[in-house]
């Protein structure tokens, strides 16, 4: 890697207009902007990261907050993706990623005061308690935040269309003549679900099914012995629902299992249907039908928006950033009419 000194000996222009060339100021020709970058690439150059933070009086490092109630740490195949569509394009800007916790060495901080610590120019929030004291103070502090899922007045966010998404499979279903649809739904507290639960209420409403009200059961988001519980309980009932979507691909595991168990067929005795398009999913037998979710759009966006609030704070307003999803068509749907 060259120095600055050596690029602009390469150019034949003073270091001074390297500098200028590569922070875009408007004092110097296009031509030679275009000159010196592309010498840069060339050559591999880049800015000292320390000279940088000093002349523009930011650290190009972000803070990555994650802390599921699940404790799956990167494991949690939904997050970990976005987060890597987020590193991906926040590298891509020239940022570094730091995880925030709620230490320092051995010493008990807050979330906020971490965040100061490690200087970061701003923060992704996801898959944390956003009722929690000290994650509501960082929202609501002076560095940017942006969240993924989750909606906040003080912040941007940037949210999977979890309504469409219920509402696609729900049609997807209907169409397959199914009347009696069950709902295992994920953590009740949670701004996701109370989303998708609206949303299958609406669906209900709109198509005037005649649904009973413990046709939708709680079961936490990833874990199949809670979903193969809340199956049984469906399975049970003297009027058994002839389909049940699960809160995601892993939790409906739990429910495949409790189905088989009873020498029960997908979907030739009961039909299903998972949410995210894990990679689960597409090995699964019957081949599942699925909501698959954008990670690395949601990702990405999440990035070019902190980084927009970050770079250009006066001209960047809060939004909230809805990004689709789209159905997966498998086998573990049949037509209701078929059912044994």
């Amino acid at each position: 890697m060259i120095s600055m000194k050596e690029l602009a000996q390469h150019c034949g222009v003073s270091v001074a207009t390297v500098s200028k060339a590569l922070n875009d100021q408007s004092d110097i020709g296009e031509s030679t902007k275009i000159k010196v970058k592309k010498a840069a690439e060339k050559f591999g150059y880049f800015p000292n990261a320390a000279a940088r933070s000093l002349k523009t009086n930011k650290s190009y490092n972000i803070g990555v907050l994650f802390v599921d109630e699940a404790n799956s740490g990167l494991t949690h195949e939904y997050f970990a993706a976005v987060l890597e569509g987020f590193k991906v394009e926040a590298e891509k800007q020239g940022y570094d990623i730091t995880f925030i916790n709620s230490q320092i060495g051995k010493k008990k901080v807050s979330y906020y005061e971490h965040c100061k610590y490690r200087n970061v120019d701003g923060v992704v929030i996801a898959c944390v308690n956003f009722d929690s004291p000290e994650v509501v103070e960082l929202m609501t502090g002076n560095i940017p935040v942006i969240t993924v899922d989750h909606l906040h007045e003080n912040c941007s966010s940037v949210l999977s269309d979890n309504a469409e998404g219920i509402k696609t499979l729900l049609e997807h279903v209907y169409e397959k003549g199914h009347r009696k649809i069950a709902y295992i739904h994920g953590q009740s507290s949670t701004a996701v679900t109370k989303t998708r639960v609206t949303s299958y209420y609406r669906f209900i409403e709109n198509h005037n099914l005649d649904i009973p009200d413990d046709y939708a059961v709680e079961a936490n988001y990833l874990d199949v012995s809670q979903a193969s519980e809340a199956t049984a309980k469906l399975l049970d009932r003297k009027d058994p629902p002839t389909c049940i979507l699960y809160p995601d691909d892993t939790a409906l595991i739990g429910g495949l299992n409790e189905i088989r168990a009873r020498n029960m067929s997908v979907p030739e005795d009961i039909s299903i249907a998972g949410y995210d398009g894990s990679r689960v999913s597409q090995f699964l037998n019957p081949l599942l039908t699925t909501i698959r979710q954008d990670t690395a759009a949601i990702g990405r966006r999440a990035a070019e928006k902190l980084i927009s609030t970050i770079e250009n704070p006066k001209t960047t307003y809060t939004e909230q950033i809805i990004v689709e999803g789209d159905l997966l068509v498998g086998e573990s749907v049949g037509f209701a009419y078929d059912l044994k």
